[in-house]
């Protein structure tokens, strides 16, 4: 499926390098244009000791944005709430909104609001992955597509927009559609070896390529990302 336009939401830096970088240098390579929105800083992206909160965000803003340039994403705009403490606010839908009105993607791709562990049960899925996602269902109704909704956007010159797709990472019997990523793994690693602060020695590559490979499976590929996706309306 190709798109003209699309937009991906997400927590941290580094977020959306591990569920769909892949997927995103596939899209680009093939003319989309695509805008990452991080709405937190990664401020409390470590555990060491006399690491400064502000310090360790201007660091991961460098490293997502270079992840970026390797992906060819358009641009990359920082919500700046701080780490761990996302809330589903209106603030947040509002400025959620804003970038959907500004940009009007086709489809938008965002943390599942429903996860709350991996398929494994040796994982506790970050708050602030599921307060992302619960803000963006938002988004797409009634925030986004609704004129009475945020009516000081429309001050901005930001008509209501409706989202045609919505793309949720995710895998086993949830997953729906597959993203041969085959020729673009390289370019996720590399995208992924860009957070530095996060990989340090960590053979990544090896479990990115592990886990598209399971992913590919299903699909008869030899490596893929997979989501759940959603056709929210018809072509006009």
């Amino acid at each position: 499926m190709e798109f003209e336009r699309a937009i991906v939401v997400f927590a941290h830096p580094d977020d959306a390098e591990f569920g769909s970088a892949g997927t995103v240098a596939s899209w680009t390579r093939a003319g989309t244009e695509v805008v990452y929105v991080c709405v937190t800083d990664g401020s409390a992206g470590s555990n060491e000791p006399g690491v400064i909160r502000e310090e360790l965000a201007e660091i991961r803003e460098v490293e997502q944005r270079a992840a970026c340039d390797v992906l060819g994403v358009t641009d990359c705009v920082f919500l700046g709430i701080p780490d761990g403490l996302v809330e589903v606010t209106l603030d947040l839908r509002r400025s959620l909104t804003r970038e959907v009105r500004r940009y009007r993607p086709d489809v938008l791709v965002t943390p599942d609001p429903t996860r709350f562990w991996d398929e494994e049960r040796r994982y506790i899925n970050h708050s602030d992955h599921r307060a992302v996602g619960q803000a963006c269902m938002a988004v797409l109704n009634p925030d986004s597509s609704t004129r009475p909704m945020f009516a000081e956007l429309l001050e901005e010159g930001l008509e209501p927009f409706e989202v045609r797709y919505l793309w949720i990472p995710t895998w086993g019997e949830e997953a729906d559609t597959y993203v041969d990523i085959t020729d673009t793994i390289e370019v996720k690693i590399q995208a992924l070896r860009c957070h530095k602060s996060q990989i340090h020695d960590w053979p990544v590559e090896d479990w990115i390529r592990e886990r598209a490979h399971k992913r590919g499976e299903p699909a008869g590929v030899e490596f893929a990302e997979s989501f759940k996706t959603f056709k929210l309306r018809e072509e006009r």
